[in-house]
């Protein structure tokens, strides 16, 4: 399906608001490339999320009617995150009013995703090619939540989605870990037990330079800041990028 014609709300998570601007401007570019009609509310806030996998259901009910109140007119909600996605599409439930909350899981799209089922592979274009080999970090949610993709290590014919959009951009090689296994952030886990998370991000980032490594990517920034600081702490050289910037272009930022 490549309707063109609907609108698109795009969200925009606090922390790429706050410090990943660029991977929000990529992924409007990258959706206005393929002809779509895009807006971003400027009333849209967190969705939640915080607050919800930390069991606080009052507070979160408050941001999911907000979220619902801000994108329930769009076709589509795309947003360069699987796990803001992902607590608006399962985590809402119970908590919003269930009509609403059928109305509006269907529209929510992490950006690959997006690009994968609605706008088509075979009808994406990208104008910027990137030579480079690329570690591809599958997050929590995207994994083993949306289903992007099935594990690196399970012995089953392998399919992803990320991997299918990457593959359009010119000369990118795609290098997947032995083993797809958390970064260790999880939100107040990182900071709740936040040796344990250390320890789970730098195995991460071993697992890729073992590769050969030089950029990991993802769509979970989350994840990739948290390594990234690991990274940096420990002078290993890494760049870290979202994918919505590879496909844009916008691999310029640090």
């Amino acid at each position: 399906m490549n309707d063109q014609r609907k609108r698109v709300g795009l969200f925009v998570p606090c922390y790429i608001n706050d410090f990943y601007p660029h991977a929000a401007l990529a992924t409007l570019e990258i959706l206005e490339a393929h002809g779509y009609e895009v807006e971003y509310p400027e009333s849209q806030r967190c969705c939640g999320q915080p607050f919800l996998n930390n069991g606080l259901i009052e507070e979160g009910r408050e941001f999911a009617g907000h979220f619902a109140d801000t994108f329930e007119r769009y076709d589509y909600i795309v947003a360069p995150s699987s796990s803001c996605i992902g607590t608006a599409k399962y985590r809402y439930e119970g908590v919003l009013d269930p009509r609403r909350h059928r109305a509006l899981a269907p529209k929510l799209y992490e950006l690959c995703e997006f690009l994968h089922d609605v706008v088509g592979v075979e009808n994406l274009k990208f104008d910027h090619p990137f030579p480079h080999r690329v570690g591809l970090h599958n997050s929590c949610h995207a994994l083993r939540e949306l289903e992007l993709a099935s594990p690196s290590e399970l012995m089953i014919p392998h399919y992803s989605k990320i991997e299918r959009v990457l593959s359009r951009v010119e000369g990118i090689e795609i290098v997947r870990p032995s083993r797809d296994e958390c970064c260790g952030f999880g939100g107040t886990f990182s900071v709740q037990e936040s040796a344990v998370s250390a320890m789970m991000g730098r195995d991460r980032i071993a697992d890729h330079r073992g590769n050969g490594v030089e950029i990991m990517a993802g769509v979970d920034l989350s994840c990739l800041m948290h390594m990234e600081g690991l990274a940096k702490r420990d002078g290993t050289p890494m760049r870290f990028l979202h994918v919505a910037q590879i496909l844009a272009g916008r691999t310029d930022f640090e």
